[in-house]
């Protein structure tokens, strides 16, 4: 067996496709920039940027767009051997509307079925995964089978090694809910998060780490308040909880006692999709560092946040010499 990987990512793939004009409705949107895309996909790229060894898991159609995807891994220097075609589906393609400072809709191509949610447990590379310094799952990858038992197995073979991140990720759309990637869905989106839950239970109790916003948290918790959050998580099994709230900073909670609440670091956005993959790819390097809660947290929101200044995710994650010009500046 080779070296283990600093990081595995387990979860989405796709074809982000940007506009290039911002303030202006989809609809009346002429140009498009064509970007790596999927939450569990930028976080891995974010870390190899940052100088880890990183792979994902995950899985395209078999067309062009996901030659693109391998080439793009390929290119970012991240591990593409567990990126797989299945022949039914095809590439999932992303696309946002971009409204500084605060508003980026996006529009999911994922039907009848993405890819990334056809991986099978019979697939996983167990000992690989079992080796990891760390892996991360993200919420989706519990929203459908076969992706849900692979998600699990996963985790089952970790069996608490390492570092485990379990990535809330919430998004109700994938649950047959409504609403954006927050939990402000009506009645459907409410539903949504009752049916998700049980699962985020399931998987909470394999993880180390339990990364997300407010509304994310809720899912698994059932709570607002970012300090009760913290705690439910911390009471459901992890030893990290990491609590995003957008203009208020990041709160982390250890169950050791340690605590860190650290502010924003302030930009002009562009856009702010991507930012909390940053912040993802940066969290797992200082946790690879060995790095104290409040460092970790504050070169984290400037991994995110040199992102939310820069159009695209994938190719916009930031290099260790540019997080650390940023904060020295700073």
């Amino acid at each position: 067996m080779t070296e283990p990987y600093d990081l595995i990512t387990m979860g989405r793939i796709g074809v982000d496709l940007y506009p290039l004009q911002t303030g202006v409705p989809l609809a009346q949107v002429e140009t498009f920039g064509k970007f790596l895309g999927g939450s569990a996909t930028n976080v891995a790229v974010a870390a190899a940027r940052l100088g880890r060894r990183s792979a994902v898991i995950s899985r395209t159609g078999s067309d062009p767009f996901g030659d693109y995807v391998h080439q793009a891994l390929r290119d970012f220097g991240v591990d593409d051997r567990w990126v797989t075609a299945v022949d039914a589906y095809p590439t999932p393609v992303t696309f946002c509307e971009i409204f500084p400072p605060d508003d980026f809709p996006l529009y999911f191509y994922r039907r009848p079925k993405a890819p990334d949610l056809v991986i099978h447990p019979e697939e996983l590379d167990r000992d690989a995964i079992a080796a990891a310094r760390i892996f991360w799952v993200t919420g989706t990858g519990l929203c459908e089978e076969p992706s849900r038992t692979a998600t699990l197995a996963a985790l089952e073979a970790r069996a608490k090694a390492g570092t485990t991140v379990f990535d809330l990720d919430w998004r109700p759309m994938f649950w047959g809910g409504a609403g954006g990637a927050s939990g402000d869905g009506g009645t459907a989106g409410a539903a949504a998060m009752v049916d998700a839950r049980p699962y985020y239970e399931a998987a909470l109790r394999h993880a180390t780490v339990a990364v997300g916003n407010v509304d994310e948290a809720e899912v698994a918790t059932g709570l607002r308040d970012p300090w009760a959050c913290a705690r439910a998580l911390l009471d459901m099994g992890v030893e990290l909880a990491v609590i995003k709230q957008g203009p208020k900073g990041v709160l982390a909670v250890h169950r050791d006692g340690r605590t860190a609440e650290v502010p924003p670091t302030p930009v002009e956005v562009v856009n702010g999709l991507g930012a909390g993959d940053s912040f993802g790819g940066a969290l797992c390097h200082g946790l690879l560092a060995g790095w104290e809660l409040a460092p970790v947290m504050r070169y984290a929101n400037a991994a995110g946040a040199i992102v939310a200044s820069r159009l695209a995710c994938s190719s916009a994650m930031p290099t260790a010499d540019e997080v650390d010009a940023f904060l020295a500046a700073r």
